[in-house]
Formats: structure tokens, sequence, C-alpha cells
């Protein structure tokens, strides 16, 4: 268990049946009605795995030298004049003692009316101190990317005292990690509206609030990077409700066309993610990953930080070791793992993703493990598979899986594998493995399950059912071959082969 983060007691002990609302008392309540001393990422079937309410942007006046400096530091600003990284100057700044006072006692003014801390205003100070901290520990990485030598090099290995401060006090309060959060910084806390009266309904109408490079520009890669992202996690509400109506259904003996009811609702707001996600080819190019993917990455098993890095004043001292920002780190397809019990290899690679879970909101992180404990509980996945007509749907939402997996990894060829060395994600994964490990495991539950219906009812499925089956075999075949060349070609081991 990490020091910084709370026990979850769903991971220790079976939830209770019918413990839903008494465990998540929010989830179905309009999320405007929630207050703001709770976690911003507490889950309704509303808004799923977004914040219950748009990102805030404008802070208290005490950290207004905050968010001028986070304004200041962007390689392209939003007026479009050049910042800080562009010259690597944000190191010096800092450094000077001028820019930045200490302002974490002023902190613990971020309270709501009743005196409870305001974690939505929380939230936002630390995902300012959150950009500002890998801008400064990855600057030296950048001006060297920038020069095109081979490698990162060394990135710096202190975080000073008035960053990491009130990095450390803010991660604490909302139980997360002191460092670049994919959900609390960099992609889901981090987006306004150019109309409001539109809202979420248009991704045209989506901005970044911080970026590294030319995120303030929508028509960026880096943008389009992030708020893909975005787009495809708004309409998680419907997985929420779909798990929820399954697992409840199971418990309570409803009956079977109710439990159905809730994996279509997943198998439609899957089909929604994926055409999202489908876009991120247009909206953000293969050839620009690699300039803003710098500032992206962590401080474990990485080149940059061979000893971690020194959190000036806090942690005892001692050298600090965190993943970095990473799409892994989304929950989606963690739910639907959880939810039907794919099982995964014993191996080092799913030791990392069971690792990611620890870098998740807590919200999310509980909801996770409250759905793998009722899951397993419940059987789940033999509950489905006991029925053909269960079983099959059952495989097309696993297929909904394999697809997301698949596009995943097809981004991770395009956008790194081809235009980078650097051996591991910025995650600190293993950039050639560590997507076919999870890719592999639900392709051979798919098989499995299909090889448990018997030939007569296989033979009974309609064409597109056949269909699915053969281009999931298929695929299977042609990515052992892309992992072999690619292991080869890199020198690297196939850790999917070693066993725990």
């Amino acid at each position: 268990m990490s020091p910084y983060l709370s026990s979850h007691p769903a991971e220790d002990h079976d939830a209770k049946p019918n413990d839903l609302r008494e465990n998540f008392p929010f989830i179905e309540e309009d999320p405007l009605t929630v207050p703001s001393s709770e976690d911003p990422f507490t889950i309704t079937t509303a808004t799923g795995f977004l914040p219950l309410r748009t990102p805030l942007i404008n802070l208290p006046a005490p950290f207004l030298p905050l968010t001028k400096l986070a304004d200041e530091l962007p390689v392209k600003k939003l007026d479009g004049s050049p910042g800080l990284l562009a010259t690597f100057q944000l190191g010096p700044v800092i450094d000077k003692g001028e820019a930045l006072p200490d302002l974490v006692d002023e902190i613990d003014s971020l309270v709501t009316a009743d005196g409870k801390p305001d974690l939505d205003a929380v939230t936002a100070v630390f995902r300012e101190y959150a950009f500002i901290a890998s801008s400064y520990l990855l600057e030296p990485c950048w001006e060297r990317w920038c020069q095109g030598l081979e490698g990162y090099g060394l990135g710096r290995p202190v975080l000073p005292k008035v960053v990491a401060g009130p990095l450390v006090k803010t991660a604490k309060m909302l139980d997360i990690h002191p460092f670049m959060a994919y959900a609390a910084a960099y992609t889901l806390y981090n987006y306004r509206f150019e109309n409001n009266s539109i809202g979420l309904d248009e991704y045209k109408n989506l901005r970044l609030i911080r970026a590294f490079q030319h995120g303030l520009d929508p028509s960026s890669s880096e943008a389009g990077f992030v708020l893909t992202h975005l787009d495809m996690v708004k309409h998680t509400g419907g997985l929420i409700k779909g798990t929820t109506d399954i697992l409840n259904g199971i418990s309570t003996g409803s009956d079977r066309d109710h439990v159905v009811a809730g994996l279509e609702t997943m198998l439609q707001s899957m089909r929604l993610i994926e055409a999202s996600m489908e876009t991120m080819w247009e909206n953000s190019r293969p050839k620009d990953y690699n300039t803003y993917r710098t500032f992206i990455f962590g401080i474990k098993n990485q080149s940059m930080f061979p000893d971690g890095v020194i959190y000036e004043g806090q942690l005892d001292g001692r050298p600090q070791y965190f993943r970095g920002e990473s799409g892994a780190n989304d929950s989606i397809i963690p739910l639907i793992d959880s939810l039907l019990q794919i099982p995964m290899p014993a191996n080092p690679l799913t030791e990392i993703l069971k690792d990611f879970r620890s870098y998740r909101p807590k919200p999310h992180r509980d909801f996770l493990a409250y759905v793998r404990s009722r899951a397993e509980a419940l059987g789940v996945r033999d509950y489905f598979c006991g029925n053909v007509d269960t079983a099959v749907l059952y495989l097309r939402l696993l297929d909904h899986v394999r697809s997301f997996r698949w596009r995943h990894w097809l981004f991770a060829r395009e956008y790194i594998i081809k235009l980078s060395k650097h051996p591991t994600a910025t995650g600190g994964s293993p950039i050639v493995t560590w997507l076919p490990n999870q890719l592999l495991a639900v392709m051979d539950l798919m098989a499995h399950v299909w090889g448990e219906i018997g030939p007569e009812d296989r033979a009974k499925q309609p064409k597109f059912v056949i269909e699915m089956m053969e281009n999931a075999a298929d695929q299977r075949t042609k990515l052992d071959k892309e992992v072999a060349k690619y292991c080869q070609e890199r020198q690297v081991p196939n850790e999917r082969l070693i066993s725990t």
C-alpha cells in the first residue's frame, strides 16, 4: 500500500448485497447538488468518470502568483506568444525565488461555507502545481529534445519547496499521488467551454485550461490528444448505470431481461466511446506526439530519473518514484475488466496493471474495487456464460474491450513505437509488450467462451457474431507476430512469457 493513499475497504472484504447506495450515496444524485466538499470525481450515473462539475479555472486572490506562473508556462501561451518553456526559463525563474511564493498555508483557506475543505478548489490548485512540477522536472529533457540530441538525458532531481509543499498537501487532501495525474490534472480536470450553453455536446466547444506545448490552441495535436480522451469519458455515465443494473439485478434475483438491459446499456456506451476514440487520428497527429509527450513522463522506471526525485522539505527527504500521466489510468476498461471478470496472466506486466490502480482518483478506485468484489461474489461471468444468448452478449461486450485495446495498441505503434526509441511509456510500462499483455488476455477469454458454446449453437449465431470471432482470432495471430517483431528489433525481452 502506498504511504500516500488510504486503504480501500472494498478490496478487503466482499461487498454486501444491495449496499450500492450505502457505499456510493451520490451515485444516482444530480451531480450539481453534490457539495464541493466531496471529491469532484465522485461517481454518478449522469457524469460517469468525469468530474461532477466543470473544472474550476479561477482561484482566490492569494493564488494569483500561481495562476500567473501557470499562464506563463507553456511553449505557446494563450495569446500565441512564447512562454517560459519556449526558452527553457521556467527552472531559472522558479529557482530565483521571486515568481512563486510558498502558498502552502493558503490551501487551508480553501473551504466551503460550512468550513469543510473545498475539494473542487483543492483539485484546481493541485492541477496548477502538477503542471509546474512536471515542467520544472522535465524542462532539461525538453531542451535536449529540442536540440535534436539522442535520448532525453536527465531531469532535475529536486523539486523546490515552493512547489513540493503545496503539491504534497493537496495530494494528501485528495488521497492521490503528488505527481501529474491523468484525471486530477492533465485531462479530466483540465477543460473549459468556449460556449457554456453548448457544454460537452460538441467536441469543437472544448478547450484546455493548461497545456505544456501548443495545447491552448484547440487545433493543436496536444489539445486533440487530451480533449479526445475527455470526449470519450463524457459517455461513461451509461457504463456506471449498466454496471449497477447488472450487479443489482443478479444480486436481487431480478428477471434476466433486467440484467440484459444493463448489458445493452453498456454496449451502447461503448459504441459511443469507441466512435469518439477513433477521432484521435484526425484530432492529434502521430508525428507531433513526441513533443508534448516529453512533459508527461513519470519519475518511476524512467532513465531521466535514475535516483527518483527529492521533494524538498517533504516526505522525510526520501527520493520519490511516481508513474507518469497515462491514458492507461483512465477507468473505462478497468471497469469492464472488473465486471466481466477478465483474467490476466500472472507476470510482471500484470503487476504494472495492478499498480496503475493507485493512480486514479479515490472515488474511481473505490468504485472499481467494489465492482471487482461484487462481480466475484456474484459470479457475473458464470451468470452470463450459463446461457447461449447471454453468453453471446457477454462476448459482444468483451469484443468492445478487445476493440478498444486493439486501437490503443495501434496508437502506441503509430504514435510511439515507430517514432521513438525510448523503451518505456509515460507511465513507466514497457512500450512494446504491456498493452499486448492485456489485449491477448481478452482475446484468449473470447476464444474460451466461444469454445464453450456448442458447435450447433455457434452455427446459429448471426453473421456479425461469427465475423466478430473470426476477426478476434485473426488479430491475435497478427498481434503475436508484431510483438515478436518489435521485441527482436529493439532487442528487448517479451515479458508476457515471464510468469510470477
